[in-house]
């Protein structure tokens, strides 16, 4: 599913317009990268947790030639499937 489609089933399921619904949906992005930005996360309690984590520097190689390579310490977001969606994804 899309965000298109994704606009369309909620204005369906709840009677708002698709104008509203979009609004809603793409303010909701908005303030959750603006909180991962910021160093926190943001938890819907029962369906998904997105959060900024830092991964150490370590050692690599590089997959072509074999070298061993340094790669450089860095930040990145999370996303994980808390229960009701990992139930959804079972078919409970």
């Amino acid at each position: 599913m899309n965000k298109s489609e994704l606009v369309d089933n909620v204005a369906d399921r709840t009677g708002v317009s698709k104008k509203d619904v979009e609004a809603s949906i793409s303010g909701m992005f908005d303030v959750m990268a603006d909180a991962v930005a910021d160093g926190g996360d943001v938890t819907i309690q029962g369906w998904l947790k997105v959060e900024r984590v830092n991964r150490k520097a370590r050692m690599g190689h590089n997959p072509q030639t074999g070298e061993k390579m340094q790669i450089p310490a860095s930040t990145a977001t999370k996303v994980s499937a808390l229960t009701k969606l990992k139930a959804a994804g079972k078919g409970s």
